[in-house]
Formats: structure tokens, sequence, C-alpha cells
């Protein structure tokens, strides 16, 4: 096995991931006297885009929009033994608006001088005390939720929202259950897969990462669960189930070896709750957030350099598919219908191209046949890919999720 850098040795001695707490878990509070008080233009949010645990923050972020309230701020998604850099590349700042500082690991040593330990995203951080206030995403998606209120338009409120917004009390006790054993061994299970450096290791935690996608497939199934995890109205569950299975298909199946099965293909409640969610475009969610806080390239990109790899960019090997990055709202049907999987004659085929296209480079060390994702985003008109097949975006509680990886 190759031996990895410190900063993408992940697992423990026995092969085994295992995530390490948050340090800071304090709250802002609507609450007289409060530490942390909700003020607007007080708070920034500092994430990257690869990461599911800020992606969490952002999202419900957005979905309540607190756009103008919290500043967000994004920094590049690649894992340096500094932490996340700000690089001005991949949609970062060039520098750290706030304090002109290069690294997350300067943001944690300017609120704690000395500090000793992971440099994480989400960091909600508070611009007056120059501190941290919180690095836990499940703290900080609650904070979200209601404290800040006083300030947003009357819809967008909790106690306006219908059912009882994201963590609607009668819900609480089944939200939490789920929540458990969900980050337990789906949103936290595909890091033990994709991290594990022994098979013992992979194999203990890939077949319950399956079960519980069964799990979720048969809940989507009963009454009273559908369009959302608890029926009629999008909660907390929906949010931290869907930054994981948003990557499932793109990233987790191919980086991570979690191939025993796929959403799009196996999973068809799970499917399409996902494909409710992305697609909504703002005309049930607030400000079609499911879709704009997504950056499917990044997920890639982030994962394979999460596992080690030191290519330039000019040389990393990024995955093409699957295309589409996610399916439809509605599948076509009928004639039209795709099948759920390559037909036998489709993988012989795609075999022969290869086969030819190898034989063709290693003679002529020019490859001149379609390269494959050309065709289907010709016929497709998949905006994520050029004519050439290339991506058109690459550049020449308790504690529950954080990450110093993506």
């Amino acid at each position: 096995m190759t031996d990895l850098h410190p900063t993408h040795r992940h697992a423990d001695q026995d092969g085994q991931f295992r995530r390490k707490p948050s340090k800071f878990r304090n709250f802002i509070s609507k609450e007289p006297g409060a530490q942390f008080p909700p003020e607007k233009d007080r708070y920034a949010l500092y994430i990257n885009m690869g990461c599911p645990w800020a992606h969490r923050t952002n999202l419900v972020r957005s979905l309540k929009g607190l756009e103008d309230i919290i500043q967000l701020v994004k920094c590049d998604f690649e894992l340096t033994k500094q932490g996340w850099l700000f690089t001005g590349k991949r949609g970062s700042a060039k520098r750290d608006p706030l304090y002109g500082l290069g690294s997350m690991r300067e943001l944690y040593e300017k609120a704690e001088p000395g500090y000793e330990g992971r440099y994480t995203v989400p960091c909600l951080w508070d611009k007056k005390t120059e501190g941290i206030v919180s690095n836990e995403s499940s703290d900080i998606i609650r904070i979200f939720y209601s404290e800040f209120d006083a300030l947003l338009p009357e819809h967008l409120q909790e106690k306006n929202k219908p059912g009882g917004g994201f963590y609607p009390q009668g819900l609480m006790g089944e939200i939490d259950g789920m929540n458990e054993w969900v980050y337990d061994t789906v949103n936290n299970g595909v890091y033990k897969c994709g991290f594990a450096t022994t098979q013992v290791a992979y194999d203990a935690n890939l077949f319950p990462l399956f079960e519980s996608l069964d799990r979720l497939e048969k809940h989507l199934g009963e009454e009273g669960h559908t369009p959302f995890l608890f029926g009629e109205h999008l909660t907390e569950a929906d949010v931290r189930l869907y930054t994981t299975l948003i990557r499932f298909d793109v990233a987790y199946y191919n980086i991570f070896s979690c191939n025993l099965k796929m959403i799009r293909h196996d999973y068809p409640r799970l499917s399409r709750w996902l494909r409710y969610l992305y697609w909504d475009g703002g005309k049930v969610l607030n400000g079609d957030a499911f879709r704009k806080t997504v950056d499917f390239w990044t997920y890639k990109y982030g994962y394979l350099k999460s596992k080690g790899r030191v290519e330039s960019d000019e040389n990393l090997v990024i995955p093409r598919g699957p295309v589409p990055d996610i399916m439809p709202l509605e599948e076509a049907t009928g004639k039209n219908r795709r099948s759920p999987r390559p037909a036998p004659l489709d993988i012989l085929f795609w075999l022969a191209w290869a086969t030819l296209a190898a034989a063709k480079q290693q003679s002529t060390k020019t490859v001149v046949a379609d390269p494959p994702g050309a065709a289907e985003a010709r016929l497709t008109g998949n905006p994520m890919y050029n004519a050439n097949g290339h991506h058109a975006t690459i550049p020449h509680t308790k504690f529950d999720g954080n990450a110093d990886w993506p």
C-alpha cells in the first residue's frame, strides 16, 4: 500500500477511520444576555464547496434567507498541512477577506494562539470577538433555523413554516433517531469505507452502509413519508441526508469504493427524493438552494485529492462519469427510457473502443477516436460537458460532522 503523507493518513493503525470530535461548541442565542447574540453582519461562515458537513450549513443559510445577514467565505478544497487554503482558485478568495490570512490554520490560531488541533470547516466566526463560535455542523444548522428569525421576513421564520419548520417539536424524537443511524452508517459511513486501509475495516463499514440505504428506501415507501423523509414538509433529516447522497454516484461510488449499488439505478425512491430536492428550482423550497449549493466536479476532484493523489491538476485523471451527474426530475418512459444499467452489447462496444484507442495511442502517441462522453454530451445537451466530452468547468446534538478533508 502507498505510504501516505500524514495529512492524508486518515485511518488509525487498525485501518479504521474514526472522526475526531469538534472542539468549538458555542451557540448564537436570541436570549437576553447571550454571549453571541444574533446580529446582522457580525458573523461569517467559512466553508469549502467539497465538504458535505460545510454543505449542510451553506444549504440551510440559503434556505433560511440568511445570505445578507451572515457572510460566506470560501476556501480552496485541496487539503494541506496548513488545513484549507485561500488560493484564489476554484471559487476561493485569494486571501481571507477579513484579515488577509492564507489558511484556515491561521484563522484558528488567531482565535486561539497556540491552538493544536484540526483546522476544520464549517467554521462559524464572530467578527466582534474575533473568535470561533462553532465548528460543528449539526450545531450550526440548528442555530440558523431560528436564532436569526427576528431579522427575517415573516414567511421565513420557523414559527410560520407549515409543518413546524426544520425541527418540529412533534417529530424531534423521530428525526433524532434517524440522524443517529444515518450519521454513523451513511454520512460518516462513506468516509469509513473510503479511508479504510484494510479489507477488514472496509468490509466492516461497507455492508452497514448499504443496509442503511436499503432501510431508507423502505422508509420512503411507507405511508406519510413522501415527498420528504417525514411527509409533506422538509425537515433537518432531509438536509443531513441530501449532502451525502448528492455526492454518492459521482464520488463515493467510484472514488470511495462504495460500489455495491448506485442511487440512480438501484434505489428508485431515494433517487426520486434526491431529484425532487435538486430540481425544485425554488418552487417549493427557498431560492433553489439545493441545486445552487452543489458542485459535482468539486466532489470528484476533492475526494481524489483527499485520498493522497499528488499529481498536478494538469495530470490528475478525474472520472468522467456518471453522465449526467444527476438524472432529470422526470425520467423518460417507454421507448425513450434508458436501461437502468448498460446492456451487455453496450459494455462490449465500449471495451472494444477502449482496446482500439489504447492500441492506437501506443503506436501513434495520439488518440483520434471520439472521447468517452462526447457523444452523450452532444445528444443530451448536458451543460457540464462540452462537445469534446470534457468537463466544462475544469480550469486548465452530539458531535456529528466537520471536515479537515472534503
